[in-house]
């Protein structure tokens, strides 16, 4: 059965409709049960972990299949459980019993395999909002790691890393509390001291097998030269760059059985690298069928929208501790008090992020939520033939020039929608190189390129070639057939393309002054749009980073877009802007789509041929003689 939840998102009904009865009965571990608890609704969680589940269960279908070379070790998982019942918290110096959220991590984590034993999942994700006991989870995973996966082995590089030093130490702070209370214990009092266990200021040493756990911080950066067989990176969230984190990654690619882990809640800037692998799990987990990360294991216990900031019965979905008796209370009055103090001081968006963990748009003024940025995706859509408006940004200095395609259709019942794509032109002369250039923008823009999405500018020094924009721009419209009614652009920005455009093409140029009174309306039908769900985007990272950079600039007269500083990106929306000055009237009949008095101006050559052709045009089929 070939499953796609893309659309959809009908991960309980799709459940139902496929046979598990097997799978239930021969599978009574901890981390299966709780997948069925879950999409049996005994528990309520969210939709990526509901994904989570379904995704465990279907795994378990495909073992001992060709194309899948997996299997769930129950046993495994049974010894981290094990361990685990005998790690003592720091705060009580003694055991905590796992819930079965938490025993589900686990399974996950360390049940999986691949056909010679190694751990399948190299890298995992686990987000859970504040408070939840992360930290004493990835200490036992840790202490497991250490002193169970490591016998037999020396030479061991082991990493706790978080933000800056202060942060990292404080798990690694709780690592070796529990690791010195582990050693202390008769069953591994002994092979503490024949290994020769020591605890240092920034390291935990087996001497005689030359096991090392470091603590690194990312502030600090230094990952070379180490090849982690665990590694474990606490509020990963906050990174904005994946640089210093691909070096622990390349670090590991050598290392048997090997597991990279990182942990957070969700932060205020959505367009981090910890959220762009959370949208590729959901996509992933999704897309059922084509086991596209299967490598890459995703948990994630969030909200499913900002409306639940106001149902504390579903706090559950990110705050699982929730269903612990002994603490219910204290908890849901503590998130309570926190919600209506953050309400009170206006900054209710701290709550949503760390208690309800819910990524948010950035700013409390950004042009859109995120939520509406991320619901218009709609990968396939079909452009040749179609009549366009387009929207050009030309850039300045660093900018890029972006060119906007705004596609009026009719959906079900002939509902009016509006369809944007884009392709950007990047510089890179102001950055000096298109490496430093992606790094200041935190967008892989060589990768994009190669998926259409835009153009690395062919200027030997890096700066906006117009005649490639121009050529590009011909090419584009000749290719697709497509029928410009309106071309907007900067009236401040008249260039070289736009002077060629005049001479040479007869599409209908009007230039746009970039001030509130003149963008006010379709900045506001744009928005209104994104809001209302009238607005289709294919899944393109430099509209979204736009989108999500892009604040509302306001005066007396009007609004418009603006962004907060230069390396935040908003060429893409304000050439939307530019082409919705006439789409968003393209349904009205005064829209210049509309307009009767420019039926032949807006017209193909081809379709003036088959107007004149055709009856309506009253030129053919009449009585010559009344002439």
């Amino acid at each position: 059965m070939e499953v796609d939840l893309t659309q959809t998102h009908d991960v309980l009904g799709t459940y139902h409709s496929i046979d598990f009865s097997d799978i239930r009965k021969k599978y009574q571990d901890e981390g299966t049960r709780y997948a069925f608890k879950v999409l049996d609704e005994e528990i309520e969680t969210g939709y990526l972990i509901k994904l989570a589940c379904f995704r465990h269960l279907r795994d378990l279908q495909r073992q001992n299949t060709k194309d899948f070379p997996y299997r769930y070790s129950v046993k495994q998982a049974k010894r981290l459980l094990l361990f685990a019942s005998m790690c003592p918290n720091v705060d009580t110096e003694s055991p905590t019993e796992l819930m079965d959220w938490q025993k589900f991590i686990f399974c996950m984590l360390f049940g999986w395999r691949n056909l010679e034993g190694r751990k399948r999942f190299s890298r995992a994700m686990v987000s859970v909002a504040r408070g939840q006991g992360k930290t004493y989870l990835m200490a036992i995973l840790m202490c497991y790691s250490y002193f169970i996966e490591s016998l037999g082995l020396s030479n061991q590089d082991y990493l706790v890393s978080s933000i800056n030093f202060k942060q990292t130490n404080k798990i690694f702070g709780y690592i070796k509390t529990m690791m010195k209370h582990i050693v202390k214990t008769d069953m591994f009092k002994d092979y503490a001291a024949t290994v020769g266990f020591k605890a240092q200021n920034d390291q935990i040493v087996m001497k005689e097998k030359n096991n090392v756990l470091r603590a690194i911080s990312h502030e600090s950066g230094q990952y070379d030269s180490y090849h982690f067989t665990t590694a474990i990176f606490d509020e990963i969230g906050e990174v904005k760059s994946r640089e210093k984190i691909s070096k622990i990654i390349s670090g590991q690619v050598k290392v048997p059985n090997h597991q990279f882990i990182q942990i957070s809640t969700s932060y205020p800037d959505p367009s981090v690298p910890f959220h762009e692998d959370q949208k590729m799990m959901q996509q992933a987990m999704e897309q059922d069928y084509k086991r596209d990360a299967d490598n890459f294991l995703g948990l994630i216990w969030a909200q499913d929208s900002l409306d639940e900031t106001f149902k504390p019965e579903t706090w559950y979905k990110s705050n699982p501790l929730l269903y612990l008796d002994g603490q219910k209370q204290v908890l849901m009055e503590g998130l309570q008090d926190k919600r209506d103090a953050d309400m009170l001081s206006g900054n209710v968006a701290d709550f949503q992020n760390k208690n309800l963990n819910l990524w948010l748009a950035e700013a409390t003024n950004s042009f859109l939520k995120l939520s509406d940025i991320e619901r218009a995706i709609q990968p396939n859509f079909n452009i040749e033939g179609r009549t366009v408006y387009i929207g050009y940004d030309y850039s300045m200095f660093s900018d890029n020039t972006a060119i906007a395609f705004v596609y009026p259709y009719s959906a079900n019942h002939g509902v009016p929608k509006w369809r944007v794509e884009q392709h950007s032109f990047i510089p890179w002369q102001h950055a000096c190189s298109i490496e430093a250039k992606e790094k200041q923008d935190g967008i892989n823009y060589r990768e994009l390129a190669k998926q259409g999405y835009c153009t690395i500018t062919s200027h030997p020094q890096g700066l906006i070639n117009e005649e490639q924009v121009y050529h590009w721009l011909l090419n584009y419209i000749h290719d697709n057939d497509l029928n410009v009614i309106f071309f907007g652009y900067d009236d401040w920005g008249a260039t070289t393309t736009i002077k060629q455009l005049e001479l040479n093409t007869d599409y209908p140029l009007q230039g746009i002054r970039q001030r509130t009174s003149e963008l006010k309306d379709p900045t506001k039908f744009l928005q209104k749009c994104f809001i209302e769900g009238t607005i289709t985007r294919p899944d393109d990272k430099i509209m979204e980073k736009a989108l999500m950079n892009a604040q509302i600039y306001e005066d007396k007269i009007g609004i418009q877009v603006d962004k907060a500083k230069a390396t935040l990106k908003i060429d893409v929306v304000d050439a939307i802007i530019d082409a919705m000055y006439q789409a968003m009237y393209h349904f009205e009949d005064f829209g210049i789509a509309n307009d009767k008095s420019r039926q032949v101006e807006l017209m193909t050559t081809k379709q003036v041929e088959d107007w004149y052709m055709s009856d309506e045009s009253g030129l053919l089929g009449g009585d010559f003689d009344d002439f």
